[in-house]
């Protein structure tokens, strides 16, 4: 037998199935994971079998080491998953594996050399010629024979010392002993349970009464019981672990350890109320029941106003669902949004819910895993990466919010989560259901070209407003003087809210304390040395910091370029904009949600509580509470800066700006009170402002699609990123120049009989530089095709075995969020 097996060392240059073969006895099925050795050196790696075959295997085809799982990880289906992640988004098998199991279910190597025995009396004479090999060996041989890789590291340079051990290797006198740990193991309680029979035990523990008690304790509880934990038994009879070794060791008990859940902490979960649709929440249901029903559901969108109530047409679809004996997964885009769906989902489905997202402890991430691939959780909540979720049957996938950039991967593989969730829709017969008071340009295209099934929400959850929104000219503030980040009318209504004890949420997306440091008399402005960004003020630890490498220095007392003590912050962030509400409203709480707060485990989960609870007056906030959130006494939302994100360089600007501002907006007046909202921006006459100001959706769908036709942009066109990076700025720049020589020839061969796409470059990205590493990029417009994808994926192979452009990473990435 043979075994076609992805392996972990594979780089994409060489990325293959390899074939390996079973010795006899092995117990290998396909979604293993497996060692095997791999390279001219054998070095023992990880892999995972993706099928087997029943044929002789050819000469040279080297064996299977050792199986990892008793039990495969990866069902038929998800490995058919993972050929399509491979084939789209330009990574290896592994790679594409890999993101589809949780963190603790991987492996981590540890490498031990040991010298070879016995060395010949003139090894030093043999590794002469390798300057730093006799210190090498020497060094394992005082460390009695064996050292590992990570000890070795402490006293060698990490590159030399590679190139000795493979040397050493090499001439036979050092041996490379690869060791495999998971990084998370199984959690297990320690359970007692009676060996014998309850007569026998009760007996026996009579006449222990007295000379024995704790064992006449335990006996007497586990002939009530049967079997409990140890550390519940020891608690309720106060023995020890001594008293349960005794009597396991005179038959009486048996000892056993079973595995046990780690389980996040979720809110205490109440009754849930009765669920009443509104008329069109109940034909929106009916036709999305009709839809779960067909043999091919395909894709439908829910389109309904902010506060139309989507989240309880959801709930009956999910447990529609389930009646059918399928499950269900819903994807939100922020972390954030988790604990209110959460407390939802559990009200109604109990035990049966599951949550991934990457605030979890690794543990809990992976036993929550462990919990949807056994069967026992059927309705599966998270974020971007739990599209991968391992549900055997799912009938159902929601995509809420569908349009936000966060479910767009920024790493390999550059998965967008809308496209995984369509494609096992498509191969497990499940409805893909997208939800959205903004959907992308590129959704509501193909729901009215027909592609998709559209369902519309045109009205507030019973008939509640929708809020009133005031542009105000930030301009004319600060001609009246005012230079706080904070306008006169939002002032205003806040004062208005506090009086009447209701609740106020400010939009601002830019963390920190102001937007750059800039001395006033030479107009220096502090840099990151590894970035081609400036560094931001933080009040709260008093540094400056860079947002892309984490670089960060004390905020200096005067100017580094010049010795001026007038450094002067421009520009403001959430920390700033805190201070400046505990100026003007000292007896106000204010709490802050950003990523600068939102750090450990849950945090965001008790900011929230704390906003709901403690009736805390205001919140202030980046993108994280931009949309999901519901809260009945918050009446007034204020957004600072709405131009921020109008003006950037890429063609979704004003899309991501629509979206985000009547999101955001909608926040306000979802109770039985009205609300209201206040927009400050200085261009108070831009159009897309105004019509996210009408929430005029359908407006600003017709002006954009026709910008969109005319710059082939989604969903007229893809734009594929084809970016280069490296330490070295010249060698980054000629490596892009080349693959743009290259790439034109191969371009207009391949597509000579269709549509050329257009090569545009090499420029610099977006942000140059960052971790010292220099960045450039060129950009395709055209079609992202079979074959264009091919040719790309061959161009990438060819361009990795180029010497030429050594110490040069390239990568591609279609229709990414910030072009």
């Amino acid at each position: 037998m043979l075994a076609k097996i992805a392996v972990s060392a594979a780089v994409f240059a060489i990325d293959k199935p390899y074939d390996y073969r079973i010795p006899d006895g092995m117990p290998v099925q396909p979604g293993m994971r497996v060692t095997v050795p791999f390279g001219r050196g054998d070095r023992i790696t990880e892999g995972v079998v993706l099928t087997l075959e029943d044929a002789e295997p050819g000469p040279g085809v080297k064996s299977i080491q050792r199986c990892l799982d008793p039990e495969p990880v990866l069902t038929e289906p998800m490995l058919r998953l993972a050929a399509f992640v491979r084939q789209r988004y330009y990574c290896t098998f592994f790679e594409a594996i890999r993101v589809m199991l949780p963190a603790g279910l991987w492996f981590r190597s540890r490498d031990t050399y040991v010298v070879a025995q016995p060395l010949a009396e003139d090894w030093p004479s043999q590794v002469a010629r390798m300057e730093g090999a006799q210190t090498l060996l020497r060094t394992i041989l005082e460390l009695g024979g064996r050292a590992e890789l990570s000890r070795l590291e402490r006293d060698f340079d990490a590159d030399r010392l590679q190139k000795l051990l493979r040397y050493l290797v090499g001439k036979g006198l050092l041996i490379n002993q690869t060791d495999l740990q998971r990084k998370v193991t199984d959690k297990t309680e320690l359970v007692v349970q009676l060996s014998v029979s309850a007569d026998q035990a009760m007996a026996y523990a009579a006449k222990k009464k007295k000379s024995a008690p704790l064992q006449h304790a335990v006996l007497e509880l586990l002939c009530q019981v049967g079997s409990a934990g140890s550390k519940d038994l020891c608690y309720l009879t106060g023995a020890g672990s001594a008293t349960l070794k005794r009597l396991a060791e005179l038959g009486f008990v048996e000892l056993s350890a079973q595995p046990v859940l780690r389980c996040p902490e979720f809110a205490p979960v109440a009754q849930p109320p009765e669920l009443t649709l509104t008329p069109d929440q109940q034909s929106a249901f009916d036709r999305l029941l009709a839809q779960l029903a067909s043999p091919e559901p395909g894709t439908a969108l829910l389109y309904g106003v902010t506060g139309a109530g989507k989240t309880s047409v959801y709930l009956k679809l999910i447990a529609a669902c389930l009646a059918r004996g399928r499950s269900a997964l819903i994807l939100v885009p922020e972390i954030g949004l988790t604990p209110q769906l959460l407390q939802r989902f559990a009200a109604w489905f109990g035990d049966k819910v599951a949550l991934l997202h990457s605030g979890l402890r690794v543990g809990e991430r992976y036993d929550q895993w462990r919990r949807i691939r056994s069967g026992d959780a059927r309705v599966v909540l998270g974020t971007r990466s739990a599209v991968f979720a391992p549900l055997d049957n799912p009938g159902l996938i929601i995509l809420d919010e569908e349009q936000e950039h966060t479910y767009k991967s920024e790493n390999t593989p550059r998965y967008h989560a809308r496209e995984v969730a369509q494609y096992r829709g498509l191969q497990q017969k499940a409805l893909v259901l997208l939800g959205s008071a903004t959907p992308s340009v590129e959704t509501m295209y193909h729901a009215r070209c027909g592609q998709y099934l559209a369902c519309t929400l045109p009205e507030r959850y019973h008939g509640a407003l929708l809020p009133q929104v005031t542009l105000v000219d930030m301009k004319q503030e600060l001609k009246a003087g005012n230079g706080s980040p904070i306008s006169r009318r939002l002032r205003q209504e806040i004062t208005e809210n506090l009086r009447r004890g209701e609740q106020t949420i400010l939009f601002l997306n830019r963390r920190g304390s102001s937007r750059m440091t800039v001395c006033v008399d030479c107009g220096f402005v502090p840099q990151c040395p590894n970035c081609s960004v400036r560094l931001t003020y933080h009040s709260a630890n008093g540094r400056l910091m860079c947002h892309y490498c984490g670089h960060s220095v004390p905020m200096p007392a005067a100017c580094p370029a010049c010795g001026s003590g007038h450094l002067k912050q421009v520009g403001f962030g959430t920390q700033r904009l805190e201070q400046e509400l505990a100026r003007l409203f000292p007896e106000a709480g204010v709490l802050r949600m950003d990523a600068d707060t939102v750090s450990a485990a849950n945090t965001h989960e008790r900011i929230l509580e704390r906003f709901v609870r403690e009736r805390v007056p205001i919140l202030i906030g980046t993108q994280m509470v931009s949309k999901g959130l519901d809260f009945e006494n918050v009446t007034l939302v204020g957004v600072l800066d709405a131009d921020q994100s109008l003006y950037i360089d890429s063609y979704r600007a004003p899309e991501n700006t629509f979206s985000m501002l009547t999101q955001v907006v909608g926040r306000a007046g979802r109770g039985e009170k009205p609300g209201r909202a206040v927009v400050q921006t200085m261009t108070p006459q831009h159009p897309v402002l105004n019509l996210a100001a009408r929430q005029d959706y359908d407006g600003f769908f017709a002006m954009e699609l026709s910008m969109r036709r005319v710059q082939r942009t989604p969903p007229f066109g893809d734009l594929i990123l084809l970016h280069f990076s490296g330490p070295v700025h010249e060698q980054v720049l000629e490596a892009a120049r080349k693959a743009r020589r290259e790439l034109q020839p191969l371009l207009e061969q391949t597509f000579r009989e269709r549509e050329l796409p257009q090569l545009l470059g090499p420029a610099p990205a977006a942000v140059a530089k960052v971790s010292n590493r220099y960045r450039y990029r060129l950009t395709l417009r055209g079609k992202n095709s079979k074959v264009l994808r091919q040719l790309l994926s061959d161009y990438l192979r060819r361009f990795s075995r180029d010497k030429g452009c050594s110490g040069v990473h390239m990568s591609v990435d279609c229709n990414p969020f910030d072009c």
